[in-house]
């Protein structure tokens, strides 16, 4: 049995900063499922939304979030959060992060905008920011002598009192299988920190690595905690659309800095839809998009960033520059074939504003939990600054707590199970869940969609089930599960709400009501 005191599930931006911060006293360990950078903070392209400029207020920053979250906000968490944004960056820049510069500003960086903001205040690295930021805090994780990383482990599920048969609502660890030698450990710790991130891959089109089936969220529900508002899937409006460019985002600061969305004759088509044309909101540019492409038949639309210099693509945006040129699209001359593609999972884990959840020393920070910060759609550039600061909130929760006595916990049992004859019947429910998903549980929903791909997770469900109670388990088993799990969260909550409201969006209640509140989840355990 390995012991930390506290133990980060997943190496994304909030795990990584979490660690960081309580390193200098405590023994710390981080297990991820892929590599140290392989999540999904890596991708990102945008840049960190702060206050930082004269010309900007908290005021502005707050209003400019719970329009975006299109009045499903929690005001007290967005205040919160944003109200923390210039001490987080601060914290990023001391760690040696290579934000873009500026002197001609009084910031010292160059502060960019994207849509649904009113004023300059993403601060980025470039085009990169993502990786600048986690390429940065990975040096010094693996430099740190309190900091254990496990690689290539995938958590199995949360060892809890309950599970253990005891009188307390405690997470006293997890068990998590080493996928080098498909072996079952227990891994006991005083905290668990739950920074697995979203379930983007539970659709078949998505800006997500591989790595986000929803992990943490499936298991906290699965442990007794409350989740909320899982109907809110952001589709970012423009991925690359290309058979060799998987994955690969169009970042919102393209539009940011004069990008042009358009039909495959030319004609601009955003401002018939709002008259902030391309700066409006992620939900507001997907349906768009959505919607010219189903009233024409059209495979993508194209996004036109040409008027600007080569010299000026270069140095904003190399990295899309590049690969956009290595697939044989030159942006300066011609413009960007782009989908919508699932995005972001606003909903997740409830978390208070110290990040803790329903459970007893058990946390969850980042696209993991349900802060109250989205609403009903995140606001760009939001989520790694929610990263940062729920992070630093947990550390000092932590660190403000006695330290607790560990239990010895009880081993992996297998003794019951045997090895499966047919690995394929994962692979075939994998592509199943994912093409149902995107087909009715999409940007445009119905309530009949909705109850056919209900019907369809009951079946899957129950098949996978079945498999995980008699065959030795596998990464691809725990992720398909956890994704089966998340995508039962996705429907019943689209499901219970009977209006259209940011991101969820239904043909048969298409109306907005007065009145709304989170969509709050409690599991039947």
């Amino acid at each position: 049995m390995l012991e930390f005191d506290t133990l980060i599930i997943g190496s994304g931006l909030a795990g990584l900063t979490l660690a960081l911060k309580l390193a200098e006293h405590q023994k710390i360990g981080i297990i991820t499922k892929k590599s140290l950078l392989d999540g999904a903070s890596s991708w990102a392209q945008g840049g960190i939304a702060a206050v930082l400029s004269n010309q900007d207020s908290i005021a502005t920053h707050m209003r400019d979030t719970v329009i975006a979250g299109a009045g499903l906000c929690d005001e007290t968490a967005t205040r919160y959060v944003v109200e923390h944004g210039k001490t987080s960056i601060d914290w990023l820049i001391k760690q040696g992060v290579p934000f873009t510069k500026d002197t001609t500003t009084n910031s010292g960086y160059h502060l960019t905008r994207e849509g649904g903001h009113s004023e300059r205040r993403i601060v980025h690295a470039a085009d990169h920011t993502g990786q600048a930021v986690q390429e940065t805090l990975a040096r010094r994780v693996l430099q740190h002598a309190n900091i254990t990383v496990l690689e290539k482990y995938i958590s199995v599920d949360l060892i809890t009192g309950k599970k253990l048969g005891l009188n307390d609502n405690r997470c006293h660890g997890v068990y998590a299988l080493n996928g080098l030698s498909d072996e079952v450990i227990t891994i006991a710790a005083q905290n668990t920190i739950l920074a697995t991130g979203g379930a983007g891959k539970v659709y078949m089109y998505t800006t997500n690595p591989d790595t986000a089936t929803g992990d943490g969220i499936a298991m906290a529900w699965r442990a007794g905690c409350r989740v909320a508002n899982m109907e809110f899937i952001q589709f970012h409006p423009t991925c690359l659309y290309h058979p060799h460019a998987k994955s690969f985002l169009i970042s919102e600061a393209v539009r940011g800095e004069g990008g042009i969305l358009k039909l495959p004759d030319g004609t601009r088509f955003m401002p018939s839809h709002d008259p902030r044309a391309e700066l409006a909101p992620r939900d507001v540019v997907a349906r768009a998009i959505d919607f010219e492409m189903k009233k024409r038949g059209l495979d993508c639309v194209y996004l036109d960033i040409s008027h600007q210099s080569v010299e000026f693509l270069q140095e904003h945006f190399p990295t899309i520059y590049a690969r956009c040129l290595s697939l044989g699209i030159n942006i300066s001359k011609e413009p960007i074939p782009v989908v919508p593609a699932a995005h972001y999972t606003c909903g997740g884990v409830m978390a208070d504003l110290r990040a803790r959840t329903d459970i007893e020393n058990l946390y969850a920070v980042g696209e993991t939990a349900y802060s109250g910060l989205h609403g009903a759609n995140r606001l760009a550039s939001n989520s790694l600054l929610e990263c940062l600061v729920f992070a630093d909130a947990a550390a000092q929760d932590i660190l403000g707590k006695p330290p607790q006595k560990m239990r010895v916990l009880p081993a992996w049992d297998e003794s019951r199970v045997t090895d499966a004859d047919e690995q394929i019947v994962i692979a075939h429910n994998w592509a199943e869940l994912r093409h149902f998903m995107w087909d009715y549980v999409g940007i445009v929903r119905t309530d009949k969609r909705l109850e056919r791909a209900q019907h369809r997770i009951q079946l899957l469900q129950d098949e996978i089930q079945e498999y995980y109670a008699n065959f030795h388990i596998s990464s691809d088993l725990l992720e398909l599960r956890n994704l089966v799990s998340n995508a039962e969260l996705i429907v019943r909550s689209a499901l219970t709400r009977k209006e259209s409201r940011g991101l969820h969006y239904s043909k048969d209640h298409p109306e907005t009501l007065a009145q709304s509140s989170p969509t709050i989840l409690i599991p039947d355990t």
